[in-house]
């Protein structure tokens, strides 16, 4: 389990999950080639298995009295967690309930964590490739700013994702990110690296550092140079893989970020 090393507030509570774990809280049940974590029930994993590491999650979350998991759909979305139920279609949740967590799951996507540096509302967002280039972390932050929460006070944590070594792309993706709606570039030639052919190595965190930059948020934390996440390639002290990656095996589970107000 990996816990966040930000500035948040102390109310503030967060945690990103691994495919297997040495917790003794948290063994999980998936078998092969789900192993053993998963948290995704949309990947043919037993149910009764994804339920009972969901169960697992849960009760070891301190002051979390519930997870609110959505059915992501690579959109841009963000609706009040409070408002909704369990398997509602959208890519981000946001609450200011103490005690829910909203939670995203991933297997190369970016995971984005938000809170306020007052502790009155968080977020969680998918940020796949096309959810990013189409706004899903500008529609998280807006309902801060809708709030009455300025940008400048809310702050970020980019979760376990997909590296730029690894990240193969098209040309379309790098079209996709040519410039913000008001017309402003948005990559830098640092965001895409030329492989073989018209094939590109994307940097996803560079993406959703840019964006957060351009829309105000400050605190942008996670990995970064001296902490590094590779969802594709990075392996624990046993030399198993850390992470599922979609990408590495089609057939795999999927791991989860979520974030709550401590009840």
């Amino acid at each position: 389990m990996i816990i966040p090393q930000w500035p948040a507030p102390d109310n503030v509570k967060a945690l990103a999950t691994e495919r297997e774990t040495t917790s003794p809280d948290l063994k999980g049940v998936s078998l092969p080639p789900y192993s053993r974590f998963n948290l995704g029930d949309h990947v043919h994993d037993q149910p009764d298995h994804v339920c009972a590491n969901r169960h697992q999650l849960l009760e070891t979350a301190f002051g979390c009295n519930e997870i609110r998991w959505l059915q992501q759909i690579h959109g841009i979305d963000c609706p009040d967690a409070q408002k909704i139920q369990d398997g509602f279609a959208a890519d981000a949740s946001f609450t200011q309930k103490n005690g829910l967590a909203c939670a995203i799951m991933t297997a190369d996507c970016l995971p984005v964590l938000f809170c306020d540096l007052q502790g009155r509302q968080v977020a969680a967002a998918h940020a796949g490739w096309k959810g990013l280039a189409q706004g899903v972390l500008e529609n998280t932050l807006k309902t801060f700013t809708d709030n009455g929460i300025a940008a400048d006070q809310v702050i970020v944590w980019l979760g376990p994702a997909i590296s730029q070594v690894a990240f193969e792309v098209g040309p379309e993706v790098k079209t996709a990110f040519e410039a913000f709606d008001d017309g402003l570039p948005w990559a830098d030639e640092a965001c895409f690296i030329q492989g073989v052919g018209d094939r590109l190595q994307c940097d996803i965190y560079r993406l959703a550092k840019l964006q957060l930059r351009h829309l105000g948020v400050e605190g942008i934390y996670g990995a970064d140079e001296e902490a590094s996440f590779c969802t594709f390639s990075d392996k624990n002290e046993a030399g198993d893989f850390r992470f599922f990656s979609y990408r590495r095996q089609p057939v795999t589970g999927r791991q989860a970020s979520m974030i709550w107000l401590q009840s």
